[in-house]
């Protein structure tokens, strides 16, 4: 009986060592593509003048491929179920507002003479293809004066606010572009980073229950959008209907005299 029992403990030692070293495994892996997908997103560039002060930007494109790389990161870290995976991305992808933007995580940082950055959303801008977009949104933090470190979030628009259709259709370059009056460390000189990108890499996320989320509520706010514009249009067909039928008139009135 105790050899049995002997053995069993064994086993059970030996199999909760094998799940360690395997979760260890998926976690080394999932950290692994994240940290892949970071250096394939991820602008860096640092500017310096002649007396010794710093500027650096980093930059980093919330395309899929870093979006499931950090999901799949943190699902693996914090033992996620499917389910909890999946409200976690939602919430991630709403909180960014990838239902209506592209969104790039911007980390700054001043080493010298103070840089006042306000209007920061005159100070940037989105090249997409050969067209230049300004922040639909923004960190208001990046308006304060800037000495040391921050960060924060900058949002361009994804679709065409006329035709709802997605800026990005086809593979381009993004082109990320700060104004040299960002600091004074710049002197002149313009900040640029480059992304080349295809739509399905700009996407909101992979197919999953999360980014389905996210799609229908983008669509309810263009079907909401569409509505009231239908409205408008007709209340000006009404109008238009009621001036012609009064014209009409006058001009039968006049014919009759």
């Amino acid at each position: 009986m105790r050899k049995e029992r002997s053995y069993t403990r064994c086993a059970l030692l030996f199999l909760f060592a094998l799940l360690a070293a395997l979760g260890s495994a998926f976690t080394a892996e999932a950290a692994s593509k994240y940290e892949a997908a970071v250096s394939r997103w991820t602008r860096s560039e640092e500017y310096r003048n002649n007396m010794g002060s710093v500027f650096s930007v980093k930059a980093t494109l919330y395309t899929t491929e870093y979006i499931d790389a950090l999901m799949a990161y943190e699902a693996e870290k914090n033992l996620w179920t499917a389910s909890e995976l999946e409200d976690y991305k939602y919430n991630f992808l709403k909180g960014l507002q990838l239902d209506e933007y592209i969104a790039v995580h911007l980390e700054l940082e001043e080493l010298g003479p103070t840089a006042h950055m306000s209007p920061f959303d005159e100070m940037i801008t989105l090249w997409i293809g050969n067209k230049e977009y300004k922040p639909g949104d923004y960190d208001k933090r990046f308006n304060f004066p800037l000495q040391g470190k921050r960060d924060g979030m900058v949002f361009f628009p994804r679709y065409d606010e006329k035709t709802g259709k997605p800026l990005i259709s086809k593979a381009m370059t993004l082109r990320l572009q700060m104004s040299s009056a960002v600091s004074p460390v710049l002197d002149s000189r313009t900040v640029r980073m480059l992304w080349d990108v295809k739509p399905e890499m700009n996407a909101p996320g992979s197919g999953s229950t999360a980014t389905d989320r996210i799609e229908v509520d983008r669509l309810i706010k263009r079907v909401e959008k569409l509505m009231a514009e239908k409205r408008d249009l007709e209340a000006q067909l009404e109008s238009k209907n009621k001036e012609l039928s009064e014209v009409n008139a006058r001009i039968e009135e006049l014919q009759n005299k």
